[in-house]
C-alpha cells in the first residue's frame, strides 16, 4: 500500500436484526430465512427472536422519534430484512387519546383513561399491522400466493397488502361475516369463499386451499409474523407515554395475537433498557359471554383452554366469535404473569358502549372495541381497577363498516 493511503471501512446498518425462530413451547430454534408455519416439534406457534444485544449497541432509543410516522420506525425489531421489501399503506402510529368521559357517570374527573384508536389504520382495524408484516415477509421469502381464514377484518387487510405486493390472494370467511369486510377483500382483488360455520371451519378450508395451490397460509399464529406486526402496538404505547407503560391494558381477545405481541414487545423493550422503569401493565382480556373460552380457562385456573362448542358460539362481535386459539397458552401466561384478569361481557353491554363512546367522545368504534369499555366499567365496579389506575383501552377497529347494522333508539 502506498504511503498516504487510508483504508476506510463503512459499517452498513442492518434493517432487521431478526436472528431465528423459536418454538413457543420447547424453545427449539428454527431458521428464519424460509417460509415457516407452526413448530414441527410441538405444533405450537413459532416466535421471532432478534439479536437484542446488537440492537442495543447500534440503535439509540431517541433515534426512533426522528423516523417515519409508521410502525416501520421500529424496523430493527421487525422481520422484513430488506427495506425494499417493506409494504406500507401508512399503518401504525395510531393516536393515544385521553377519554375521561368514557368513565361511568360521576368519575370523569377522577379517571386516568386512555384509548389507542386502531380504527385509524389503513384498512380500518389493527389487523393492518399484522398483515403488513406477514405479507411483506412472505413476499420476501418467495411466496407465490396467500390464503387466510377470517372473521372479517383480517381478510380485508390481507387482501389489501396482497394487492400492494402484487400477489394473488384467497380469503375464506363464515357466510355471516361482516359484509363490509367481505366487499373490501373483493375490491382489493382477492377471491372470497363464504362457508357455513365459524372461523375454525374457515381455517380448515383455508389450509386445504393453501395446500392445493401451493400458496402460503397466513392464519392467525400459524405463521410467525402477524404477531410481529401486532407487537408494534406495544412499542408505540411505550413511546407515546414517554417510554413508560400504563397500569393496565384492556384488550378484546379473539385469536389473541395482540396480547402475545405486546407482551413480547414489553420484554424486548425491557431487555434493551429502553423503558423508564421495570413496571409492566396488567394485561386484561375481554371476550363475549357467548364465546369466552379464554375467560373460562382463566377462571378455572387452566393453562390451556378447551374449545368453545361451535353450536354455542354466539355474539354480535364477529371478531370475538373464535372458539379456539392456538395461542391460548401464551395469552394465559401473559395475563397471569402481569397480574391481569379475564372478563366476559354481554352483547347488550357492547352495543350500549358503542353508542356511549360515540356520544361521549365522538368516536365510532367496532363492537369488539366496545367490549373493552364494558369491561372497564365492570372492573371499576368490582374494584379490580381504581379510577387512579392509568388504563389503556385498545379500540381495535372502526365502527364504520357496521353502521348499517346498528338499530339504536335515539
Amino acid at each position: 500500500m502506498k504511503p498516504g493511503y487510508v483504508i476506510v471501512l463503512f459499517m452498513v446498518a442492518r434493517f432487521s436484526y431478526l436472528n431465528h425462530l423459536q418454538c413457543s413451547m420447547c424453545h427449539r430454534q428454527y431458521a428464519a430465512d424460509q417460509l415457516q408455519t407452526i413448530s414441527p416439534c410441538c405444533s405450537r406457534p413459532l416466535l421471532a427472536k432478534y439479536d437484542l444485544a446488537a440492537v442495543a449497541q447500534d440503535v439509540k432509543r431517541d433515534e426512533i422519534a426522528r423516523r417515519e410516522n409508521s410502525m416501520w420506525r421500529y424496523h430493527e425489531l421487525l422481520p422484513v430484512c430488506e427495506e425494499a421489501h417493506v409494504l406500507t399503506l401508512g399503518e401504525g402510529m395510531t393516536p393515544l387519546l385521553a377519554a375521561p368521559r368514557l368513565a361511568p357517570p360521576g368519575l370523569e374527573k377522577d379517571v386516568r383513561l386512555l384509548v389507542k384508536d386502531e380504527g385509524q389504520n389503513p384498512t380500518g382495524s389493527f389487523k393492518a399491522r399484522g398483515m403488513a408484516a406477514a405479507v411483506a415477509r412472505a413476499l420476501e421469502l418467495g411466496a407465490s400466493g396467500l390464503v387466510t381464514p377470517t372473521a372479517g377484518n383480517a381478510g380485508a387487510a390481507m387482501a389489501a397488502y396482497a394487492a400492494r405486493a402484487g400477489l394473488p390472494a384467497f380469503v375464506v370467511a363464515p357466510e355471516d361475516a361482516p359484509q363490509a369486510c367481505i366487499q373490501q377483500a373483493r375490491l382489493y382483488g382477492a377471491e372470497v369463499a363464504l362457508i357455513a360455520g365459524l372461523i375454525s371451519d374457515a381455517g380448515r378450508v383455508a389450509a386445504s386451499v393453501a395446500q392445493q395451490r401451493g400458496w402460503f397460509n397466513l392464519a392467525t399464529l400459524r405463521e410467525p409474523y402477524r404477531v410481529e406486526g401486532k407487537k408494534t402496538m406495544g412499542f408505540e404505547l411505550a413511546e407515546q407515554l414517554g417510554w413508560r407503560l400504563p397500569d393496565a391494558i384492556i384488550y378484546p381477545a379473539g385469536g389473541g395475537t395482540g396480547v402475545i405481541g405486546m407482551w413480547q414487545a414489553f420484554a424486548e423493550l425491557r431487555d434493551l433498557a429502553w423503558l423508564q422503569s421495570e413496571h409492566l401493565p396488567k394485561m386484561i382480556i375481554v371476550q363475549a359471554e357467548g364465546c369466552a373460552p379464554l375467560v373460562r380457562a382463566f377462571e378455572q385456573g387452566n393453562t390451556v383452554m378447551e374449545a368453545w362448542p361451535s353450536s354455542q358460539a354466539s355474539t354480535v362481535a364477529a371478531g370475538l366469535r373464535v372458539p379456539m386459539s392456538i395461542g391460548d397458552q401464551l395469552i394465559l401466561q401473559a395475563v397471569r404473569a402481569s397480574g391481569g384478569t379475564a372478563v366476559r361481557v354481554s352483547d347488550d353491554a357492547m352495543m350500549e358502549m358503542v353508542r356511549y363512546t360515540a356520544r361521549s367522545e365522538g368516536m365510532l368504534i367496532a363492537v369488539e372495541a366496545a367490549a373493552t369499555l364494558a369491561a372497564y366499567h365492570i372492573l371499576l365496579t368490582t374494584r379490580f381497577l381504581t379510577p387512579e389506575d392509568e388504563t389503556v383501552l385498545f379500540f381495535t377497529g372502526t365502527g364504520l363498516p357496521d353502521i348499517g347494522n346498528y338499530s339504536f333508539s335515539m
